[in-house]
Order: structure tokens, then C-alpha cells, then sequence
């Protein structure tokens, strides 16, 4: 008869990309544990891991930027986080996503009491969230210079160029073409938004 192997899985904030994963996944390995899974927000480990393990694996994350969380309320929020990061950082296929209905199948919870949750902690709603998340994606693309902004505006769901134009002037103060004429570093860290 098989018995099943213990696991341990731990959130982690901070994590906004492929890069952070294979950063966890090598800090994992380096301490000698065997990670099962590591995606944006969390790290299944396997077996178990004692508390001076655990103190350890804080420690070594925070030395590169990322945090362990173990109050269930951070890790809802930091759950949003990550999903939304995902949505747009990595759903191209051009389908409109209903926000709220997204996050409540993500995670299994009813939207309402996530929205309270989030606004509560992270000083902004979630539709803010979102649409800061959106607009720094754009800032991305509109920095390669390989789309149109109607492009990007079709990538990423706008309903059109213009509501793309209006929420990216309320949001950064310039219009996507000011924006293409600045120089220099002018994107915002995914985890400082």
C-alpha cells in the first residue's frame, strides 16, 4: 500500500515573477530541502520542516527581497496579489475576465469579504489594484515599442484605446505618448504597487 508523502507549503511575499520562482526554488534547494512546487506566492516543500528550518528559510528570503507569511490574512491578500499579477502579466489570450468572479474561483472565497480584506490591509481596493497592475504591464509593452497602443489595448482587455489612454492619464499623469517620449527608468516595481 503507498503512503503518501508529507508536505509543507509556505506563502511568500514579494513574488511577481518567473525570476523570483527560480530564486525561491534555489534557496529551498540550498538549505537541502527537496521543493515539490514553487509559484508566484507559494513554495510546497516536501516533508515536513521543523521551526529552526523555518526560521532559516525566513531569513535567507528576506536576505533577497522576499517575506514568509504566516498570519492567514496576509496570505489571503498576498493571494490576491498573485493572482492578479497573473492575470495580467500572463493571460494573453484575449478573453474579457470578470474581476470579481476571477478571484472568487481562485480562491474559493466569496468576493465581498476578499474586497473587504484587501482594502482593509493594502490601503487601495482591489479594482485599484488591478488597474495599477494593468497600467505598469502597459508601461512594459509601450517600453519594448514592438505594439500599438490599440494593440495593447486589445492584449490586455480594454474595451477600447481611449478608456485605455483615460485610465493610464489618471493613473501615471501623462498620456501614453508622454510617456514614450520620457527617458530613462520610468516603470514601477511589481511589488511596490
Amino acid at each position: 500500500m503507498a503512503t503518501t508523502e508529507e508536505k509543507t507549503k509556505v506563502y511568500i511575499k514579494n513574488m511577481v515573477c518567473d525570476r523570483c520562482i527560480m530564486a525561491v526554488h534555489k534557496t529551498i534547494e540550498d538549505m537541502g530541502l527537496k521543493p515539490v512546487e514553487v509559484k508566484l506566492g507559494s513554495a510546497t516543500i516536501e516533508g515536513t520542516i521543523n521551526e529552526d528550518q523555518r526560521q532559516e528559510l525566513r531569513e535567507k528570503l528576506q536576505a533577497i527581497g522576499f517575506e514568509l507569511l504566516d498570519d492567514q490574512r496576509q496570505r489571503t491578500i498576498e493571494q490576491i496579489r498573485t493572482a492578479i499579477i497573473e492575470l495580467v502579466q500572463y493571460n494573453n489570450n484575449n478573453t474579457p475576465i470578470n474581476l470579481s468572479a476571477y478571484l472568487s474561483k481562485k480562491l474559493g472565497q466569496d468576493y465581498s469579504s476578499l474586497s473587504k480584506l484587501f482594502s482593509e490591509y493594502a490601503s487601495k481596493t482591489i479594482e485599484r489594484y488591478y488597474m495599477e497592475m494593468r497600467i505598469e504591464r502597459v508601461k512594459e509593452l509601450l517600453t519594448y515599442g514592438e505594439l500599438t497602443l490599440s494593440q495593447i489595448a486589445l492584449k490586455l482587455n480594454y474595451s477600447s484605446t481611449a478608456y485605455l489612454s483615460s485610465q493610464f492619464k489618471s493613473v501615471t499623469g501623462m498620456t501614453p505618448s508622454q510617456f514614450k517620449k520620457m527617458q530613462g527608468d520610468k516603470r514601477r516595481k511589481l511589488d511596490e504597487i
